[in-house]
């Protein structure tokens, strides 16, 4: 199958759409771990209603477009995977006991954690501009984390948590995706991280009530189409222009909060948001500066994925 033409439009509507799926896993997160469709369900077996429903959907597109695979990496898919179903664990712990608008805007920090673990990892050189954009960002964090008495959020340390799990998933994806083709990657990663949730959830499995396995059902399914979303966005125009657009994931999340839960951000909310996403989107303009010479060179051998 040939790949996407460029087309910014669609991509910056198929990163959108992917906002708005994202969103909806983290609320639905909320709910099944709330009292709204029966017992609250532990944050374990929620993740693993994410892998094993977003497994099964992908595996039926598999067997009706029968992609080409080659040989997996599976050491590196192993890491890719745990650090990808402890960042989901966490974040969908997270948002149990404080707003999904901080939850998600803590999970922004990913590109931060990131940065930092290229240099060690892949060898790439940080500038000031990269350190500047970590430290505003981290300021962002700061200020969500509400660092005095009586107004420290302990469970904003688990979005903090997945956030940092999710930038060295990045640091996998990377390496991953100059060897292997995006649908392998999503496939792969879904089947470890099921694997790995199935024997966590063994030892915590609460029997589901039917609307509780319908949300289940829709939070596998939502994040398999916000991951396909995500790759067509990403496989039609530079990343450095789409990535911007994901931070409508906060704009929906805390959409999806107000409606289902009457919770609204405070001031600190919006404040300790908008730091985080100003220090993101300085250090994305950073890389697609720096990323501008290199597409001045001759053609690598090897091209990248978007996947994450």
């Amino acid at each position: 199958m040939p790949p996407p033409q460029p087309n910014i439009p669609g991509a910056i509507a198929f990163m959108l759409l992917a906002t708005v799926f994202i969103g909806g896993t983290m609320i639905l997160a909320k709910a099944l771990q709330s009292d709204v469709l029966g017992p609250a369900l532990p944050a374990f077996q929620v993740s693993h209603a994410r892998f094993l429903f977003a497994f099964l959907a992908i595996s039926m597109v598999a067997a009706v477009m029968r992609p080409r695979f080659e040989r997996p990496r599976l050491r590196l898919h192993l890491m890719r995977a745990s650090f990808g179903w402890v960042g989901v664990t966490c974040m969908f712990a997270s948002v149990a006991f404080i707003p999904v608008s901080d939850a998600t805007a803590l999970t922004f920090l990913n590109p931060v954690f990131a940065m930092a673990l290229a240099i060690p990892f892949l060898g790439e050189r940080v500038g000031p501009y990269r350190w500047l954009a970590a430290g505003i960002a981290l300021v962002g964090a700061l200020i969500l984390l509400r660092p005095g008495p009586g107004t420290f959020q302990p469970a904003a340390l688990l979005a903090l948590g997945s956030a940092m799990f999710f930038g060295a998933e990045i640091i996998c994806v990377k390496l991953l995706s100059s060897r292997e083709g995006a649908f392998q990657i999503l496939l792969v990663n879904n089947a470890i991280g099921l694997t790995l949730a199935s024997i966590a959830v063994s030892f915590v499995w609460q029997s589901p009530t039917a609307a509780q396995w319908a949300a289940m059902a829709g939070i596998g399914i939502v994040m398999a189409t916000a991951q396909a979303m995500y790759v067509n966005a990403m496989s039609r125009a530079e990343a450095s222009l789409i990535v911007p657009f994901s931070y409508g994931t906060l704009v929906f999340a805390t959409l999806y909060d107000a409606l289902f839960f009457d919770v609204l951000p405070d001031a600190v909310s919006w404040t300790g948001a908008g730091v985080i996403i100003a220090g993101a989107l300085l250090l994305a303009w950073r890389e697609a500066r720096a990323a501008r010479p290199a597409a001045l060179r001759p053609v690598a051998t090897k091209g990248t994925s978007g996947l994450d």
